[in-house]
């Protein structure tokens, strides 16, 4: 049980990375190349809502406080939006947070545009440090007329360890 859980662990604190490297070299989810590639052309749909919910979840227990400013929002297709989410480093040591984010239902991700996000990259926090950090989106007027809700969902990862280990 013990080895199981040990890697377990390992495995957990290496999705990060992993992730970054599939990232890298696939260009799929790349961060880094989407910031560049960001474009906002407002085609406002003013006869269509949609709800957006905002979930957050830190992946280390009692490492961070990690919450969306606002649960929802009804928004317009092809109009800018900005929210917020908080996050506080919980320990008595600076850290490094990453947020990899996902977006249901499945298939409509290249529908939601994040032209700021702080899941660009990783976020320095000194020890006790919390802030607000902006997400800046607009989701595409060609979203199927059959979905009415997205689900933008963060999950917060430590990555203090491997942001120290280049």
């Amino acid at each position: 049980l013990l080895i199981m859980t040990a890697g377990a662990f390992a495995f957990g604190w290496a999705l990060v990375p992993l992730y970054n490297v599939l990232c890298r070299a696939t260009g799929i989810g790349n961060a880094e190349a989407k910031a560049g590639k960001a474009v906002v052309k407002e085609a406002i749909d003013p006869n269509r809502e949609i709800t957006i919910e905002f979930v957050a979840s830190p992946a280390s227990v009692g490492s961070y406080e990690f919450r969306p400013e606002v649960a929802s929002m009804r928004i317009h297709p092809g109009k800018l939006y900005d929210t917020q989410f908080y996050a506080k480093n919980l320990t008595s040591q600076a850290s490094v947070a990453q947020a990899v984010p996902s977006i249901s239902p499945a298939g409509t991700a290249q529908y939601f545009h994040k032209t700021e996000c702080f899941c660009f990259s990783p976020q320095k926090f000194a020890a006790g440090e919390g802030r607000d950090m902006p997400v800046r989106f607009i989701v595409d007027p060609q979203l199927p007329s059959n979905v009415d809700r997205l689900t933008l969902a963060y999950t917060f990862y430590d990555t203090t360890q491997s942001a120290s280990h280049p």
